[in-house]
């Protein structure tokens, strides 16, 4: 029975019975009898007023939970000129301007940590209590390159993509180093925070490609430029020496089999190799910036197809091309996507060794370049180490083939990848 009910009948049921013992004792006596009637009237009355001021608090009470309840911190009381009540919807306002300051105070954090992460140039995902994913920023999607729909609310555990099969392994404060298509750096960090009391995960994916390809090129240009220096402050003088020894035809007056002569000859010729080895590296840092200009990928292509045409028939390997019948414009520089061509197509035909095709494809919808052989292809070991200076799968290889490709593509900011797709499938493709 609510309490406003019990009050009600306390109150009923007391005036009746006063009611009927002042008519019992009073019946003779008129004037008594009156005057009780007025009396149990005045206190009817009173009953009647004090009801009014006792539940008036409790119905605030009530307004203001439902207000609560509606999470509507806007909704506070009046002073009613009653002490008691004054202070309860005192209490009450004042609870309410908290929760109204906190609540606007959890928004605005929301709101900034919200931007925050949409506006990250670090990659985040933020998982559900299951390890689903809840939420993904762009910078997430487009480091990943799929859509927000393939990823949200699948379980992370089960997506195959490479660089969340490593977030797999990871558990929460940890963090590793994953290098993707032999170039393509990211660091994973896995942290936590706690949800209505339990610990939820997220994970960081920063690219790391840009920061360690400087600091690469800065520390193997220092020691580039250092060889260089002593390489040819050593052959210069040298090589001056024995052309002048070899152009004073006294000294081989007596000699009789040329011997000495002939070693002359090699010294000075493996010395102008040494030169010529040493110009490949230094050549490599000196890359300068790209003179982009607009050219013909068309006609670009022909001429590196006509250039290493007579090394491929060397091995019986086909440079396969259908021209095509519009010209496809890029902005580069040609000299050095020359250069890097050819490299790319040497490495090709050296692959295949002997008997098969390099196919070049262009995607002219997807600004594409595809150069296909049929080669021995990349293992999984080397395709970790490709682009790297001085690394090579040949026994005579120097390694700067692909890092001078790798340069000129980073000069151009061309999107670039070597992987074996399949058994006899090697691809190296530039996005442009």
């Amino acid at each position: 029975m609510r309490l406003r009910t019990k009050y009600i009948l306390f109150v009923s049921i007391l005036h009746l019975l006063t009611l009927g013992l002042t008519f019992y004792i009073f019946n003779s006596e008129r004037v008594f009898f009156i005057g009780a009637e007025v009396f149990i009237i005045i206190s009817l009355i009173i009953s009647i007023q004090l009801y009014g001021q006792l539940i008036r608090p409790i119905k605030l009470l009530l307004q203001g939970i439902d207000a609560l309840k509606d999470r509507d911190f806007n909704v506070k009381f009046l002073p009613t000129g009653k002490h008691e009540v004054d202070q309860l919807i005192n209490v009450y306002n004042q609870m309410i301007d908290e929760l109204r300051t906190e609540r606007t105070a959890q928004e605005e954090q929301h709101f900034f940590l919200e931007k925050l992460i949409y506006t990250s140039p670090t990659g985040i995902i933020i998982l559900d209590h299951d390890d689903r994913i809840q939420q993904l920023n762009p910078k997430a999607l487009a480091i990943l390159g799929l859509d927000d729909k393939e990823l949200t609310g699948n379980n992370i555990n089960e997506l195959s993509h490479p660089l969340l099969k490593h977030t797999q392994v990871l558990k929460a404060g940890e963090t590793i180093t994953v290098k993707l298509s032999g170039i393509t750096t990211y660091k994973l960090q896995k942290s936590h925070f706690i949800d209505r009391g339990f610990h939820r995960n997220f994970i960081m994916i920063e690219e790391l490609t840009a920061e360690i390809l400087a600091a690469e090129k800065n520390t193997y240009g220092k020691v580039i430029r250092m060889m260089a220096h002593e390489v040819n402050n050593t052959i210069g003088p040298v090589n001056s020496i024995i052309q002048s020894a070899l152009k004073t035809s006294d000294l081989w007056q007596h000699q009789t089999d040329n011997q000495l002569n002939n070693a002359l000859h090699v010294a000075f010729d493996r010395n102008q190799n040494l030169n010529h080895f040493m110009r490949n590296f230094a050549d490599l840092v000196k890359l300068p910036q790209a003179n982009k200009k607009q050219t013909d990928l068309n006609h670009l292509l022909n001429s590196i197809i006509e250039l290493m045409q007579i090394k491929a028939q060397e091995n019986n390997i086909r440079l396969i091309y259908q021209p095509l019948v519009q010209p496809f414009l890029i902005i580069a520089d040609v000299q050095q996507m020359e250069q890097a061509l050819i490299n790319i197509v040497k490495n090709a035909i050296e692959s295949i060794e002997n008997n098969g095709a390099v196919t070049f494809a262009v995607d002219t919808r997807g600004r594409k370049l595809t150069i296909t052989d049929n080669g021995k292809g990349i293992s999984n070991e080397q395709s970790l180490q490709l682009f790297t200076p001085f690394y090579s799968t040949k026994n005579n290889g120097q390694g700067i083939g692909l890092t001078l490709v790798r340069e000129i593509m980073l000069n151009h900011g061309f999107e670039f990848s070597l992987k074996t797709i399949a058994e006899g499938q090697t691809v190296f493709t530039i996005s442009f």
